[in-house]
């Protein structure tokens, strides 16, 4: 069978399997905080008919709740933090822990370790944050943010890698993979194809035009994957793009 991939844009991905549609860490408007979108929209059709939203941790840029709302589908989020959410009128919450899985009409998912800081900065609730594997007659290995560890070759097999390559500023800080981390992410996990994302698509407005709003991250993973990581697929994808792994 085959698996669907719709890069919305930074860590927002909808992830077509067996007909479920799971969208992650939905970022939908314009501007959030002090980052603007760069680039069209996203279409209306990637947040209809969702089946579930998956939430990695609790950064602004991550975990949104008007999107959400927007979105109006389960969420499945990190372990304290659905008492926030739902103040936040998002009733439907559930919760995992690293190790704990959920069904998703036919689709299996599971939480999986994320090295990432843990806070939602000023006022908010501190979770632990996660990766997922959503699995059904194809994989998908969503990473959220976080930075290399050895244990992501527990992950090996997966169909599709969605790693993060970049932020959103000219610098990362710890807790992120750069296109080189990335490239040995993927050379650990060593799926059938890597979609990067978390490049390119949301930039503070004084760095649009600089290196946060262009495509140099995904150009260096590319090198880097070819180097380290020669036997997977590097699938690069617009903010809207779409692919399709049979």
């Amino acid at each position: 069978m085959s698996v669907e991939i719709t890069w919305v844009g930074h860590a927002t991905v909808l992830i077509e399997i067996d007909g479920v549609r799971v969208l992650t860490d939905p970022l939908l408007r314009r501007r959030v905080g002090p980052l603007v979108r760069v680039g069209p929209p996203p279409p209306p059709e990637v947040t209809r008919g969702i089946d579930a939203v998956l939430v990695s941790h609790l950064h602004h840029d991550h975990l949104d709740p008007p999107s959400l709302r927007r979105v109006g589908a389960p969420v499945i989020a990190p372990r304290g933090s659905a008492a926030w959410l739902r103040r936040r009128r998002l009733r439907d919450v559930r919760e995992l822990s690293v190790g704990e899985s959920v069904a998703v009409g036919s689709l299996r998912v599971a939480a999986v370790t994320a090295t990432h800081d843990d806070r939602r900065l000023h006022i908010g609730p501190t979770a632990d944050p996660l990766g997922f594997t959503v699995a059904g007659s194809s994989s998908v290995y969503f990473a959220g943010d976080t930075d290399l560890y050895d244990e992501m070759a527990a992950l090996a097999g997966v169909d599709v890698a969605l790693l993060p390559i970049w932020g959103w500023g000219t610098t990362l800080g710890p807790g992120h993979l750069d296109p080189e981390r990335a490239a040995r992410a993927a050379a650990l996990i060593s799926p059938r194809v890597v979609v990067p994302i978390h490049w390119g698509s949301r930039a503070l407005p004084k760095l649009i035009r600089g290196s946060a709003g262009t495509d140099a991250p995904a150009r260096e993973f590319v090198d880097f994957a070819a180097r380290l990581a020669p036997g997977v697929e590097v699938r690069v994808l617009p903010p809207g793009g779409r692919t399709v792994v049979e």
